[in-house]
């Protein structure tokens, strides 16, 4: 893992400044993307057919997290 470490450190020095923020851009959508997919699928593991929600019980809960 340290070596992976180092390897993202010595990349990310040789980025300019608008490449780095053209990255990050990306980066924090798929983090954002990947977040959410996770949730879904311990959701859909654990639902019950009897489990449902309100839009507004939905809204509340996405701004929660």
């Amino acid at each position: 893992m340290n070596l992976l470490r180092l390897r993202m450190h010595h990349l990310i020095e040789q980025l300019g400044d608008e490449d780095l923020q053209d990255i990050w851009n990306v980066l924090e959508a798929l983090h954002c993307d990947f977040y959410m997919l996770k949730a879904i699928q311990q959701v859909k593991r654990s639902q019950q057919p009897w489990d449902i929600l309100t839009h507004e019980e939905a809204v509340r809960l996405l701004m929660f997290f």
